[in-house]
Parts: structure tokens; sequence; C-alpha cells
């Protein structure tokens, strides 16, 4: 056969099977469900662990250069507005000010990032450089607007109403999205289905806005060197950032560096250049000195993106015996002045069904810009899908999670491929039994007592198998030590430590004899953006390919200088290379003066096999007890089983379930940004008013990590994980708080008020 087809074992619910995968020349045989690991899914710990809980780890934040001058931030506060005249002599006239740019002056470039028109409270005005932060503050205060309001809109239904103030056209990747932007996805025949259902529904759904909120507020240090420019940023993508200030200042991407050490959670709001990295830079360059700009809570909650709303209008119908006939998605959302509104591709993928439309209209308001936000578009989706599943199920007398099983899809509904593995049935069978699902009330609100309790459930599935183009390096130092270059980033999930046990595990080293460097345009070779659940399975499949190319080098030198043409293989023991089955042995040093450096080894990411769809799958089971008195809603348990391929490691595996149900139940119960329609302003910028999960409100989280290495996705078998677990929580919270009260509540966060609101409107209808 071509060397390029290779015969593998994958897994298929539990059973190893054989097939064949086209792969590139110099791919390895992947990983796959009968590789004994040593060194991958172990809970280890991470290995930057120690300086990020001892202080010792250095954030953008933490950047101090000789010289440094700090900037500060003029804000609009008003939701439209154009600027009539701006005075910054003031501003510029305090001692230790350096500089001020404003759109007073501004040409070239920093017109592009300074206005005059103006289309939220929030954005950026002016910014101030000086020689200390609080006398850039002082500055700020002392520039003088005149402002010229215009009308405006904030919220989606008054956006979309014809007449509707416009919020400006932005162009994006060179081109100018026409808003509102419609997009129609159909798959059969809906109004046929419709009329082959012995049930239906037609229900609406709301979800809010919500801030990424990360620990860590963006912001950027900048330096010229001459014409070479260094940024230090709190992002999620250095190349991606290096191309973008590349083209900004019309400078080759060589003499833009981009450096990111450690960083405090960005959930995909980090994922682009933003106007304060442009203004950070520019200040640098126009004061000769570097500067630090970093954002404060409300500039970071207003300004650098949230997940938008939605209005979500289902209907949906199932025959008697459970088949789902139809789903048809109607849906809008605002994403501020401009971004992308999605909720219904997990209606269109998740379960079978043969007649499915979605229809999706993004709409433009003077807000903060949409960014994405972890699994953009499904947490909306799957609390609005999930509350359906679970009426179909009630109507036809089905047990949700039957109901589930019975349209259990077992390829790709929307491409029309297989999976290269879904296990979606085991994750169903393992989480069902550790909630006790059998507990559950069959009659919704029998439970006596104004406490009530009940259970619910989701699923869930994202795409997260990564691709090309990813490169990396691992060098094979004279003391026995490892050293790995890759471009990608660690934004606090763990990726330094799990690319440090690929490299272990290849090399037959222990973890802490590798030293893995990520996140520097300067040194590291090419890599990926840290979004979109792409890290994991784009990143190690190239940085396992780099590491065996190093120890096929190493091989054949050992080989050559020993003489030993029966050599099988080769192992690291300390500073030796021994080979097998011989035994001998010859310093690395010897082979890397011989080689006039160390060993190395390059390693690239090949595309994903052809006709396969790559995703995740999982599903959550909620336990809740809801006060009917109060209307106080508590979750006591939840129960996330989940699959993503090979578990890299056990305990990171778990850290990023549990963070994803946790930002999920915020989402469900807590988090909601509250727009002041008649100023346009945001009304909670801050952690205070923007209520996030506290311990008080975490309940009991049992993850369950369904390892299953996916030999057909990668040589390493794992796909990606961030995403999944936020998914499904907010859709089995909902269908729990139903079975605990027997009343569907159809928008989110459930507060108090809301659930008070549906148990009265409940009881005046059974008063009638």
């Amino acid at each position: 056969m071509p060397k390029n087809i290779i015969k593998i074992e994958y897994d298929v619910d539990g059973l190893l099977e054989e097939g064949f995968v086209e792969i590139p020349e110099r791919e390895l045989e992947p990983w796959g469900p009968s590789y004994k690991a040593k060194v991958m899914g172990q809970p280890l710990v991470r290995v930057d662990g120690y300086d990020r809980v001892t202080g010792k780890a250095k954030y953008t934040y933490d950047i101090t250069l000789p010289g440094m001058l700090f900037g500060r931030v003029l804000r609009c506060p008003s939701a439209h507005a154009r600027i009539k005249k701006i005075d910054v002599s003031k501003a510029a006239a305090l001692a230790g000010v350096h500089a001020v740019i404003s759109s007073h002056e501004a040409t070239g470039q920093e017109a592009a990032v300074f206005r005059k028109e103006l289309n939220y409270a929030g954005e950026m005005v002016a910014v101030v450089a000086a020689e200390q932060d609080e006398i850039a503050e002082d500055a700020v205060n002392l520039i003088d607007v005149e402002y010229e309001d215009l009308s405006f809109v904030v919220d989606h239904e008054s956006g979309a109403r014809d007449g509707a103030p416009k919020v400006r056209d932005k162009p994006t990747r060179g081109r100018t999205r026409v808003y509102p932007n419609r997009r129609s996805h159909p798959r059969g025949d809906v109004e046929k289905g419709l009329a082959e259902a012995d049930v239906q529904v037609d229900m609406a759904f709301r979800t809010q806005v919500a801030i990424h909120a990360s620990l860590e507020v963006h912001g950027s240090v900048a330096r010229w060197d001459g014409d070479r420019l260094t940024v230090w940023e709190s992002t999620q993508g250095v190349f991606r950032i290096r191309k973008q200030l590349s083209q900004f200042f019309q400078i080759p991407e060589t003499d833009v560096r981009v450096i990111m050490n450690f960083m405090g959670g960005g959930f995909g709001s980090k994922l682009g250049l933003r106007n304060h990295t442009r203004a950070c830079a520019l200040l640098a360059r126009k004061t000769k000195r570097p500067v630090k700009l970093m954002l404060d809570r409300r500039g970071d909650f207003v300004s650098t993106g949230n997940r938008s709303d939605s209005l979500q209008k289902i209907r949906g119908g199932a025959k008697k015996d459970g088949s789902l006939t139809a789903l048809h998605l109607v849906a809008q959302g605002a994403v501020g002045i401009g971004g992308g509104f999605g909720p219904g591709r997990l209606l269109r993928q998740l379960y079978r069904c043969p007649n499915v439309r979605t229809e999706e209209t993004a709409i433009r308001i003077h807000a903060g810009p949409w960014a994405p936000f972890r699994a953009p578009g499904h947490p909306e989706g799957s609390f609005a899908l999930e509350q359906v599943m679970d009426v179909l199920a009630e109507k036809v007398g089905m047990d949700p999670l039957e109901f589930r099983r019975k349209n259990f899809a077992d390829r790709d509904q929307e491409r029309n491929q297989p999976y290269t593995s879904n296990h979606l049935l085991e994750a169903y069978e393992k989480g069902s039994k550790a909630i006790g699902w059998q507990r559950r009330r069959v009659q919704p609100g029998s439970d006596p007592g104004p406490r009530k309790r009940g259970l619910g459930m989701a699923a869930q599935l994202w795409h997260s198998g990564g691709g090309a183009p990813t490169r990396a390096t691992v060098r094979i130092l004279d003391g026995g030590k490892v050293e790995v270059f890759t471009g990608t980033q660690d934004i606090g999930t763990g990726t330094k430590t799990a690319v440090s046990m690929v490299v272990a595990e290849e090399l037959g080293l222990e973890i802490h004899e590798v030293q893995t460097t990520l996140a520097d345009t300067g040194v590291c070779p090419p890599g990926p953006s840290s979004g979109g659940s792409l890290t994991i399975p784009s990143v190690l499949p190239a940085v396992r390919a780099a590491a065996a190319d190093a120890k096929g080098n190493l091989f054949a030198m050992a080989k050559e200088e020993l003489g030993d043409v029966e050599a099988k293989s080769v192992t690291i023991q300390g500073k030796e290379a021994v080979l097998q089955p011989s035994g001998k042995k010859v310093a690395i040093s010897i082979l890397s003066n011989k080689a006039g450096g160390p060993i190395e080894g390059a390693g690239s990411r090949g595309p994903n096999p052809k006709g396969y769809s790559i995703n995740s799958h999982g599903a959550q089971f909620a336990e809740v007890e809801v006060d009917t008195e109060t209307g106080l809603v508590k979750v006591i348990k939840i129960v996330a089983a989940h699959e993503a391929g090979r578990v890299v490691n056990q305990a990171m595996f778990e850290n990023q379930v549990e963070g994803g149900v946790i930002q999920g139940l915020g989402f469900a119960l807590l988090e909601e940004r509250v727009m002041d329609r008649e100023t346009g302003r945001m009304v909670n910028p801050n952690m205070h008013d923007y209520r996030l999960p506290t311990i008080s409100e975490i309940p009991e989280i049992e993850v369950i990590a369904i390892n299953r290495p996916d030999a057909l996705a990668n040589n390493v078998g794992a796909k990606g994980l961030g995403e999944p677990p936020i998914i499904p929580t907010a859709g089995a919270i909902a269908n729990a708080v139903y079975n605990a009260i027997g009343v569907r509540i159809a928008e989110i966060p459930f507060t108090p008020e809301r659930v008070l609101g549906a148990l009265e409107k409940e009881r005046k209808e059974e008063d009638r």
C-alpha cells in the first residue's frame, strides 16, 4: 500500500476496531487505544504551578522596563456621539505627562484608532502617557471634550426595527459586513417534517449578554528599538497579534516581536488585536520610551467583548416513538458594534433529525463589541434546544434520557460524514448513574414542601479537531535535558505542562527533564492561537513529531559514532545516549560537539483525515433545589461526563471541566450585563455589581473522564476540551428547575424575581 496510508486501531464504543487512514509521509503512528502510556494521562502537577501560586510568574501587568511610562484611556460617556471639540492642552501641560493622543490631531494610523464619531459608551477618545500611573489618570481627567449626542439603540429588538439608528460600518478582514447579518442553514423540508410529527412544540427562549470577566484585565507593554517593535501582551495569539501589528504599522513581521509569559484568562476575548494595544504602541513610538497600558476593570468590561444575547424561537416535532421529525430555529441577537452570532450549530448537529432549518440574525447596537466567548453560540443554543428536547420527550411520554438516546446521531448531521469517534452514549450511561437519574420525579413539581428538588440533563458536542499549520522544535542538550519551543500560548489551561508531557513520553524522560518555551514570536516557530479548543489537538501532534525527529537524529548519530549496525532504538539515560538492544553508550556531549550544537528535531502538524468530523461529546446532569417562597435556585450537584480523546493529564482534565461548569453556572444563575436604556451605558461594569459565582454558589462537581484516545484525529489521540464543559450546564440546570417546580422558565439568568414571576404566572393561569 502507499506509504502515506497506515493501518490504525480506533475505539468504537469501547471496542477496538481496525481501519486505514491517510497521513503525511513523515507522520508518526498514532498513540491509539492500545498504546501503554507512561507519562500521558497521569495527574501530574503543572510545571509552572509553583511560579503561579508564589507570585514568581510575570504577567503583562508585572512587566517593568527602564524608563517606562504609564498609559491611561479617556472613554466616551455617550452611547453614540460626535466629537465637536477636544482640548488636550491642560493634560499635555501637566508635569510628568509625555504624550497625549486623540482625534484632535490624529492622522494616519492614529486616525484609525481615535475616531470623531463614537459608537458606544466606553469607546476610546484619547490616551495619555506619563511618568506615573496616577499622573496619567489626572491628565485624562483634564481633557475637555464637547460631544454632540446622537440617537442610539442598546437592545437587538430596537436595533432590528426599520429606521433604527445605524452603527458605523467596520471593515472586517478587508471587507465590510452588512448588518443585520442574516444566515440560513436548511436541511430537508421543515414544514413537511412538522406535518409528519405526532407532537409539536413552539417555544421562545432568551439568553443575556455575558461579559468574559477574565481575572487578568487586558493590557500591553510596548517598546520600540528603532523601527523594531516589541510588545508584551496578555493575548491568546502571539503570532496573530504580530501579524496584525505588522499590518497596522506597515512594517515587516520580522520587525515585530510579541511575548506572553503568563496569562490570567481570556475565554476568547484576547484572540485579536485591540485598540488599547495599538494606542500603547503609538504612545511608545511618540515618546521613544516603553509604555505600559493596562485597562481598568470598567474599561475591560465595556470595550473588550462579550457574549451576545439571544432571542430563540424553536418549532420542533417528533413521532410517538420519540423520533425527531423537524427542528426549526429563528434567532436574533445583539453583537454590539460588530461580530458574529450563531446559536444554531448545536441544533443542526447534536441530534439525528432529517429536517432542520436555522435562521440567525446578528444585529448591531451601540454597545461594546461581540467577541468569541468560550464555545460561542453553543451555551445559548443548548439552553434552548435542551429544553425543547425535554418538552418533546414529555409530550410523547418518554424519559428525557431515553428520548436523547433514541435520537443519538452516530454521524455529523450537518456535514453528513462520520465522526472519528463519538462516545456520547457512554457519557449518558456513566453520568446518569453518577447522579442517580432513577430518582428523577416523573411528575415535575411534585416534591412536597416549599423547597423542591429536581434533576435535569443536557448533552454537548464541539468541533475539537485542531489542525495545521503548527510547528515545534526540540533540542536534546549535553546534560540529557531537553528544550522544546512552539509558538502557542498557555492561557491558564496547562498547555506548557501538556507539551512537556508529550516530549517526555516520546523520549522516555521524566517531565522535569523537559523545559518548554511558549508564546514568544522571537524564539518560537509559528503556532496557533489558543481558542476554539484547538490548542491541544493542534500543538501536541507537532511537538511529538519534533521529539521523534530529534530522537531519530540522536539515534543516527549514536549509531554512526558507535558503529552499532544492529541497533534498533535509542534511549536517553542521564547524559548518555544508549543504543538498544546492545546497551552501548555514548555521551550526548560528544554527539552534540560532532553536530556543532544540540541535537535538534523539527515537527509540524499535518492535516486532519479527509471525510471525517472530529468532535468532542459529553453530557451533564444537574440536581437543583428551588425555594418556591424566595425564588432562590441552588445547584446541589453537577455530574459532567465528557470525552475529548486521550486524557493528557487527569488533574488538568478535571480542572478544565470544573472551570467550565462554574462558568456555565454563572451564565445560568447570575451573570448579566445591564444597560441603562436612557443613557446607553452599562450600569454594572465591575466585579461587585456584575455577579460571578463565589464559593457559596459552587456545588459538588463530579467529573467523569471518558478516556478514549482518538487515533483517527491525530498522532497523540487527544482532542480539545476548552469549550465543551460550559456548553450543557445552563440547559441541564434549566431542565432540573422545571423538574423541581413544574414550571418552564425560558429566560436566564434564573434570578429569584424570574422564578417567582413564573410561579405566580402559573398560579394565575391555573385559577382561570
